[in-house]
């Protein structure tokens, strides 16, 4: 694509930076074909192409955004697919999170979506907040659920009773454990550690089994803030989580860092990009990404045990957008479930996201709920018991309407190898 970019304007690193990416772009349109909202919609504004067109037109004359462009940017799930399909190498990721960047600091957004906007910002990464709203949204669900729009539509959302945590009977094993290597500090995460803790615990016990030493980390990773553009926000907490494992590999304390949030471990592995341009944090942003893993990954690179007898399950696996796209990990999770006695089956469309995205969902619940019934009947074709995936979001969002148990990869390996029969099972 052919850039008119004035020079002042390439003083800037991140518009210099997305110059790069427009010009790699050649037109050809091989992302319309696995892009979620095109094929729903049909409008080329709502692909990768035409959201790059507007981004360029945007960027490259520094106007502020329109109420046009930001619909279509708002539409974007970020669910990373066209850069799966992409044969120019197009970058998209990195576009994007600019462009939304670009919107919250010129656009001002009407009254009703600025306060939703500031309330998921203001909650979601800080596990005690979230905790509060939660349990009083489980107490109103009644009520919620008979209001219209996207009230009603956030109650079906919210799990049926408020979570509770096993993680102290993992914490317990793992202090009487003989200390060994790797050492792995684990991301307990905002949202899953409130919704989900038990993904947590089985992730411990997992490790733990794999012969690895996991020291669980608390803190926000800032992947959700990020994704609604608030950059200030995003900086902040992943400055803190920076801060807090750099120390411990500084220390010798910790060999790898593991999320069991796929969303979670694609930001955090982009911390050496989000934080190119800071000398002092660059060097330790660098390390914590290149020492992050999924912990399929990490689990396939220890090794765990074939299981002698099938444990009689048909799973379907979703992969993540933020597990395929993102970070480009497909074989590993299914393998660990075969490995583990699981006959696995993969789903129709696979490419495709199933709505969620982080608070897309929330943002934008018209087009989540189509993308989850359509994945949710490709799913069904599969003939599975239960579907198993890597990433909370995508749990809440299949669990919402599905007829069937949605787990996490971990909960079915745990349980295989010794741990609790996962809650959605029993």
């Amino acid at each position: 694509m052919q850039t008119r970019f004035d020079p002042d304007r390439l003083g800037d690193p991140d518009v210099r930076e997305s110059e790069q990416i427009l010009r790699k772009c050649v037109h050809c349109g091989f992302c319309t074909a696995t892009c979620p909202t095109y094929v729903l919609l049909g409008d080329e504004l709502d692909s990768p192409r035409g959201r790059i067109y507007l981004i360029k037109d945007m960027l490259e004359h520094g106007r502020p955004a329109t109420a046009e462009v930001v619909r279509h940017i708002d539409r974007c799930l970020s669910c990373l697919a066209c850069m799966t399909t992409c044969p120019s190498g197009v970058h998209y990721q990195h576009l994007i999170d600019h462009a939304r960047v670009h919107v919250e600091r010129t656009y001002r957004r009407p009254l009703r979506e600025r306060l939703l906007r500031a309330a998921l910002a203001a909650v979601l990464p800080y596990p005690k907040r979230f905790a509060a709203v939660l349990a009083a949204g489980i107490a109103a669900r009644p009520v919620l659920a008979r209001l219209p729009g996207r009230a009603g539509r956030a109650a079906a959302l919210l799990p049926r009773f408020r979570p509770t945590s096993s993680a102290a009977a993992a914490a317990q094993r793992r202090a009487s454990a003989p200390r060994r290597r790797p050492r792995v500090a684990v991301l307990a995460g905002c949202v899953e550690s409130v919704l989900a803790p038990r993904i947590h615990a089985a992730a411990l016990r997992l490790l733990d089994a794999a012969g690895a030493e996991p020291l669980s980390v608390s803190g926000c990773c800032g992947a959700l803030v990020h994704h609604l553009g608030r950059e200030r926000q995003n900086r902040a907490l992943a400055t803190r989580l920076i801060d807090a494992l750099y120390a411990d590999i500084e220390r010798g304390r910790i060999d790898a860092i593991v999320s069991h949030a796929s969303g979670c471990g694609t930001h955090v592995k982009d911390y050496r990009y989000l934080f190119r341009s800071e000398s002092k944090l660059a060097p330790a942003a660098a390390a914590v990404a290149e020492r992050t893993r999924d912990i399929s990954e990490l689990l396939v690179e220890l090794g765990l045990p074939e299981r002698p007898q099938p444990m009689g399950i048909d799973v379907a696996y979703h992969s993540a957008c933020s597990m395929q796209h993102g970070q480009k990990v497909h074989a590993q999770p299914r393998a660990l479930l075969e490995r583990a006695g699981f006959k696995v089956s993969d789903i129709a469309e696979g490419h495709l996201c199933c709505g969620s995205a982080g608070t897309y969902n929330l943002l934008q619940p018209e087009i989540a709920e189509k993308l989850r019934d359509r994945k949710l009947a490709n799913i069904e074709r599969t003939g599975a018991a239960v579907v198993a995936t890597g990433n909370i979001g995508c749990i809440v969002q299949l669990k919402s309407a599905s007829p069937r148990p949605v787990v996490h990869t971990v909960e079915l390996l745990d349980w295989a190898y010794g741990g609790p029969r996962p809650d959605a099972l029993r």
